[in-house]
């Protein structure tokens, strides 16, 4: 048997004084340095980053910076049509532009009332843009561009490395053309940094693997530790499979790899747990409540409403969980086929089945050589991190939303990539050919599947996807055997089918407009789980204003009009008749705009809301020109021109007015901040002008007795009412006549 690349490439790593890995051609052992050869002429900068490593193909290094910009042109396109996106964060930007202190806490308002439901970290480099160039649709989503474009650069790289420049661009591509990369790449959620910060951990655990240095898995320890600081604990899904892989594979001694972990450990304590220990001994009476969190504790919100309670369905603030473990729930079925069903396949899971081909196939390709094989090692860490987060997901019984799934488009463009280039250098070998094909039916067939769920969206797409993806699979099985022309000419039409439907969704992601908390990507109706955030023409999934698992495109949970079993509102915390929601009605049900979903126009889920000046649990409020007006006279006189409850609602306005608003209770309107007695001490030093009425009785506070319930009825009975426009204040420096 003659010897292939990859065996060549796992032969043992250079000893440090020898160039190291990243100066030769991945399959060829870097032969001696004679110490007497004169140096090489240093190429001109312009020169290198044009042409790259001199080993690659002339054409390597202009496709990558091509795909680059191609990535860049895609998702910077009409990126300002989406607006503030979410505009809970949008406000959070906001703030930090006017206030360091909201900056590094990531207070929701200048005045510092209280925090996001996250650490700050992911605001950071939006907010840093939004200083330097004024705050605006382009300086907060930029950022979010270029971390994307990042990432593809980041996947890109480790394939190459491991693989061929070729291999490299199929990754890269297949990770830009995923439809939900290119909508959360093009939104202000944590996710953008989230899948960069993972994805060069991965990056960084295989260069560990390729020369036993420890600074590779310090920067590892790093990377997760910042990506903590965007969104807690899910940063952490990928340690198992990253720390086991070093230590069964690293080329140290055991003693030595071990200890190297625990560097990494420390660093990535320090990198996270700076921030975090300057949250939890800061005196809390001078920082921002933590938002999310029913004690005040950035330790409680980590392990309980942005950790634990996602896995169990215990949530402790927030509007529910899934079922308390069960299959079934308000957030989807869970299951090993949860990534394939209506909800979420057309978001992320185009070229799945053919990644856990091609997983299997590298695994068993790489299982004869030495233990401290490199390409193997690749293997293990993006197809770990893959297998472990899909686990994760597909099971997790609480809060879930469509966008997650961004955390797996990396490792899934890196496996599809190394996978195709490995299987394409043993194409002579039959085993290799069939399972390349086999990975090529798998992704037609399931795009036929996907596009067929929205069959009025280019109708003709699924049968180009079908037949030309057999097509191309038959010349595939004879690729070790036919000429390279022939094959090359298969394997472009296979790679064009299996790309073509999910191109397709993100042409379509990107052409729309999207908004709110639960965006999706895709054509209108590709999701059927429609809480909010826009998808297609139009915004929302499922019917008008619907929430439920709605094929029909009718309105979630239907004639039950917002109303549970036992005749009350469907969510816990509403109030009798009035809807669980800041803003309005039940999902589902009627909301006081009329519509399916609190604050939602009919047909629309992400937006702002019609009607008053109400907006949403999930979307924000229409902020008319009268309202404006009243809340900007006189607001340099108050720290807060405005309370509300709810963090939508509060952010609505904040970003028409440009003065900081109170969010009373944060995001869900449930969190015990600030109390009936701090809001009077607020109300009687003459910071806070007006109260926006939501005409929720309270909000999700509970019937009646929730902080916000109690605010809003102290407000009511106590001061004055005023409209503007559409929408109704209370303003807290007149009192009632009977008070």
């Amino acid at each position: 048997m003659t010897s292939t690349p990859t065996d060549r490439q796992d032969r043992p790593a250079p000893e440090p004084e020898a160039p190291p890995a990243a100066r030769r051609a991945p399959d060829v052992p870097a032969p001696p340095v004679p110490r007497a050869a004169p140096a090489e002429p240093r190429r001109p900068l312009a020169r290198r980053l044009w042409r790259g490593r001199p080993e690659d193909p002339r054409w390597a290094r202009p496709a990558f910076l091509g795909l680059l910009l191609a990535t860049a042109v895609l998702y910077f396109w009409d990126l300002s049509a989406n607006g503030y996106s979410n505009s809970f964060y949008s406000a959070a930007v906001q703030a930090g532009t006017k206030s360091w202190k909201a900056m590094f806490f990531g207070s929701l308002d200048a005045g510092n009332a209280i925090t996001v439901d996250k650490p700050s970290a992911f605001l950071w480099p939006m907010e840093i843009a939004a200083r330097l160039f004024g705050l605006n649709s382009w300086t907060i989503l930029g950022p979010e561009v270029l971390m994307g474009v990042g990432t593809v650069a980041v996947v890109y790289a480790s394939v190459r490395r491991r693989s061929s420049p070729a291999a490299g661009l199929i990754a890269g591509a297949v990770l830009a053309l995923t439809p939900v990369a290119a909508l959360m790449f093009r939104f202000d959620n944590p996710d953008a940094m989230l899948a960069l910060l993972m994805a060069l951990a991965c990056y960084f655990v295989v260069r560990a693997v390729e020369d036993g240095r420890t600074r590779w898995l310090v920067w590892a320890g790093v990377a997760i530790g910042f990506a903590f600081l965007a969104k807690t604990l899910q940063a952490f899904l990928i340690l198992p499979p990253l720390a086991l892989v070093y230590a069964a594979v690293g080329p140290r001694t055991w003693r030595r790899r071990i200890g190297q972990l625990a560097l990494a450990t420390g660093a990535l304590i320090v990198s996270a747990g700076w921030w975090v220990a300057v949250v939890e001994l800061w005196p809390a009476s001078s920082r921002p409540y933590i938002g999310g969190s029913q004690n005040n504790s950035f330790l409680e919100l980590t392990f309980g409403y942005n950790g634990l309670g996602r896995i169990s369905g215990d949530e402790t603030g927030s509007v529910g969980g899934g079922g308390g473990g069960t299959r079934s729930g308000q957030w989807g079925e869970t299951g090993w086929d949860r990534m394939f069903d209506s909800e979420i396949g057309g978001q992320i899971s185009w070229l799945l089945p053919s990644a856990l081909i091609l997983l299997v196939a590298g695994l068993v390709a790489t299982r004869r050589l030495r233990r401290t094989s490199v390409t193997r090692a690749a293997f293990l860490v993006w197809g770990g991190s893959l297998l472990i987060t899909l686990v994760v997901f597909s099971y997790m019984a609480g809060i879930f939303h469509q966008y997650y799934t961004v955390a797996l488009a990396p490792y899934l463009a890196a496996v599809i990539g190394m996978g195709a280039g490995l299987l394409w250098e043993r194409r002579a070998e039959p085993w290799a050919s069939v399972t390349l094909a086999a990975a090529v039916v798998a992704a037609a067939v399931w795009g036929y599947a996907l596009l067929n769920r929205t069959a009025d969206y280019l109708p003709w797409l699924k049968w180009l996807v079908l037949v030309g993806g057999l097509t191309a699979a038959l010349g595939l099985v004879f690729a070790g055997r036919i000429g390279r022309r022939l094959a090359l000419g298969a394997a472009a039409a296979g790679l064009a089918a299996a790309l073509a439907g999910p191109t397709a969704y993100t042409l379509s992601t990107v052409n729309s407009a999207h908004t709110g908390s639960i965006p999706t990507a895709g054509p209108a109706g590709a999701s059927m789980m429609g809480f909010g955030g826009g998808g297609g023409p139009g915004g929302g999934r499922g019917g008008p204003g619907g929430f439920g698992r709605n094929q029909q495109g009718q309105q979630g949970q239907q004639g039950q009009q917002g109303q549970n079993q036992q005749g009350r509102n469907g969510f816990p915390g509403g109030g009798t008749g009035t809807g669980g929601f800041p803003g309005g009605g039940m999902p589902g049900g009627q909301s006081q705009n009329g519509n399916g979903f609190p604050g939602g126009r009919t047909g629309e889920g992400g937006g702002m809301a019609g009607g008053g000046g109400v907006g949403g649990l999930l979307n924000g409020a229409t902020v008319g020109s009268e309202a404006k007006k009243l809340l900007k006279e006189d607001a340099s006189g108050y720290t807060w021109v405005a309370a509300a409850i709810g963090a939508q609602n509060a952010a609505s306005y904040q970003l028409a007015t440009g003065d900081a608003v109170m969010a009373i209770g944060g995001f869900n309107g449930t969190d015990p901040s600030p109390t009936l007695a701090r809001f009077k001490e607020y109300v009687a030093d003459g910071r806070i002008h007006y109260f926006i009425a939501s005409g929720t009785g309270g909000g999700m506070g509970g019937s009646g007795s929730g902080t916000s319930a109690q605010i809003t009825s102290w407000v009511e009975k106590n001061f004055t009412k005023v409209t503007a426009g559409s929408s109704t204040f209370y303003d807290l420096t007149r009192k009632t006549g009977g008070s």
